[in-house]
């Protein structure tokens, strides 16, 4: 078409060059009295740009056709299959708009010069899961490229969903079950961490903070909920050996590592960083939560965010949820970067009992 324009504009040249009359008209030409203004926008019409334009939306819409109709076959004769159809396609939707969304914040981090810890809640958080959905969903991604290989993605999401697969391709029963699935694997580490900590209290010089510790460990593991008041009197004692997250022993680090679903297959050190950059982080969006305020927080944000700071609320009332994540805020708006390790055992402290089936709102 591109070709056909210029041809056109160069033939529409020679006819004026050639000084045919202007009151002879040919089929297919412009009379010479029509002015050059009048010439172009025949010419613009036709450029390459435009015709790539239509011929995108003609082949798009005929893909989209064809996508519904193929969609509505499953439908009719695999209502099974087209589940787990709907839930992929889904499911890659919801993660390239995060993608889109990702790119936004971080070109706003860019350009304006804001800091992390700065960003909204929500912008936070955002980033966040993120990063964790796409560790696990590269190798998902690089599955499904090859031709005809996103039928091995459904088979891999029917036999391996939880495994496998981010919240995003997770249908809405599997994101409760598997939800109760990892609240289980992580409560099972409560005890560990309670005795960790029991025992490490026996090197704390302080008679009165030692006494004050090992009364807070009896009380949780006697089924009590401590209050906040007394999580926070022991403080101090987080913030250097032997119990800041460096000065921790292997086994402990490994048991919190369990907490915040990080492998603890890891040598010692590197278990130590990436704790301390997790409590960092979890503790950059306290205070980015306490200056939104918890009651800003939707249903489904509210159950996301008690369930990374360790219990599950899809069985707790929207109330319940909130007093026990405004108890959470108040202890870790009292904490200094310095005592993240306080907070990461408030995982344990705060939740190992508290009600599992309350009645709801």
């Amino acid at each position: 078409m591109a070709l056909s324009c210029s041809r056109l504009c160069s033939r529409l040249s020679l006819i004026r060059l050639s000084g045919l009359s202007s009151n002879r008209t040919t089929n297919g030409f412009y009379p010479l009295d029509i002015s050059h203004q009048s010439r172009l926008p025949l010419c613009r019409y036709y450029t390459s740009s435009n015709v790539r334009r239509g011929i995108g939306r003609y082949v798009s819409s005929r893909l989209q056709r064809a996508n519904a109709k193929y969609e509505g076959f499953l439908k009719r004769r695999f209502p099974r299959f087209y589940q787990l159809h709907h839930t992929f396609v889904q499911g890659f939707k919801m993660l390239f708009q995060d993608a889109r969304d990702a790119r936004r914040i971080k070109a706003k981090m860019l350009v304006d010069g804001v800091k992390f810890q700065d960003l909204h809640y929500r912008e936070m958080e955002k980033l966040r899961q993120f990063r964790r959905d796409l560790i696990k969903a590269i190798p998902l991604v690089v599955i499904s490229i090859p031709p005809f290989a996103n039928y091995l993605v459904f088979i891999l999401m029917y036999f391996f969903p939880r495994q496998l697969l981010i919240p995003h391709f997770w249908t809405p029963q599997q994101q409760l079950e598997f939800r109760r699935f990892y609240h289980s694997y992580r409560a099972q580490r409560h005890q560990a961490v309670l005795k960790e900590l029991e025992y490490t209290s026996h090197q704390v010089k302080n008679g009165h903070l030692r006494g004050l510790l090992k009364n807070l460990c009896a009380k949780v593991q006697s089924g009590g909920n401590p209050k906040v008041s007394e999580i926070l009197a022991v403080k101090s004692l987080f913030s250097g050996a032997p119990l800041a997250v460096d000065a921790l022993r292997s086994n402990h680090m490994r048991y919190i590592s369990s907490l915040l679903f990080l492998t603890p297959r890891l040598p010692g050190f590197l278990i130590g960083r990436r704790l301390n950059s997790h409590a960092l982080e979890l503790l950059q969006l306290d205070r980015a939560l306490s200056r939104l305020g918890p009651h800003q927080l939707t249903d489904s944000e509210l159950r996301q965010a008690c369930y990374v700071r360790g219990i599950n609320a899809d069985s707790l009332g929207t109330n319940q949820s909130r007093e026990w994540l405004s108890q959470w805020l108040q202890v870790s708006s009292a904490l200094k970067d310095s005592e993240v390790s306080l907070l990461l055992h408030c995982i344990v402290l705060l939740s190992a009992n508290y009600p599992s089936a309350p009645s709801r709102n």
